[in-house]
């Protein structure tokens, strides 16, 4: 294997011209990082774990001297989404037991991220105008279960510190037990949000779970999930592992 992905250099190098320099100091950088080994075959998996989280930042970099908002800068990001497999399989931790699925990518409203889903569980409705993005079940759930569903939904020009006070009062009104506002970093970085309704005494007492992250734009995304308290260590760990998957592809910071 050559000691840098071709397909990967050329995805993001193919409609740019940066100065020499800055171009090598890039490709440089991830060479030394991601391939400064010999690379077994038993290592192949863990390689592209590392490489996108770096292609992201080598991309970042030639966003800000190209301008994200030319016919280039998008023509760019089009072919950073083309990185990411079309399906892929995926290890999930349900009930303390490993289960492997296939999984599925998904765009989101405006192509502004990705995500995998498990596609014979669930799936995405994208919202039409201001509505969010809605991951819910494939099949409807009987009457008598709450609501199972994680919602995606950007607020632009509103950065995490100051919006996640709002969401916290939102949420309060409605689970009034929520807990103080954690900051985490998985399955994404940001602040989280939890609570259960009724004090979680019943199998079938709702269940929040929400971020607030950063968009990369100087605004936020705000993810919540709902279920119920019965089913937290199973639609609550497979939400938990679509989020180890969420890529904002449109952000500039």
């Amino acid at each position: 294997m050559k000691k840098i992905d071709d397909k990967a250099k050329h995805a993001l190098m193919k409609h740019t011209t940066p100065p020499e320099k800055m171009k090598d100091e890039i490709w440089n950088r991830l060479d030394n990082e991601l391939f400064n080994e010999e690379i077994k075959p038993e290592k192949v998996h863990t390689m592209k774990l590392r490489i996108l989280p770096a292609l992201f930042a080598a991309a970042a970099v030639l966003l800000l001297v190209f301008s994200f908002g030319t016919d280039t800068g998008l023509a760019l990001i089009d072919r950073i989404k083309e990185l990411f497999e079309p399906e892929k399989q995926a290890v999930q931790s349900i009930e303390g037991t490993d289960e492997k699925n296939e999984v599925q990518l998904n765009e989101g409203k405006n192509a502004e991220y990705v995500i995998y889903i498990d596609e014979e569980r669930y799936k995405m409705i994208k919202g039409a105008g201001d509505e969010p993005d809605v991951i819910t079940t494939k099949e409807p759930l009987p009457e008598k279960f709450p609501e199972v569903s994680m919602t995606i939904e950007q607020v632009p020009d509103t950065a995490p510190d100051v919006l996640v006070g709002r969401i916290e009062e939102e949420l309060k009104a409605e689970f009034p037990d929520l807990r103080e506002v954690e900051q985490v970093e998985e399955p994404v970085a940001g602040y989280q949000l939890h609570g259960i309704a009724n004090g979680g005494q019943a199998w079938d007492d709702p269940v929040v779970h929400a971020y607030v992250i950063r968009n990369g734009n100087g605004g936020s995304y705000v993810i919540t999930e709902r279920y119920f308290l019965e089913a937290a260590e199973g639609h609550g760990a497979r939400f938990y592992a679509m989020l180890q998957e969420f890529h904002i592809v449109g952000a500039q910071e």
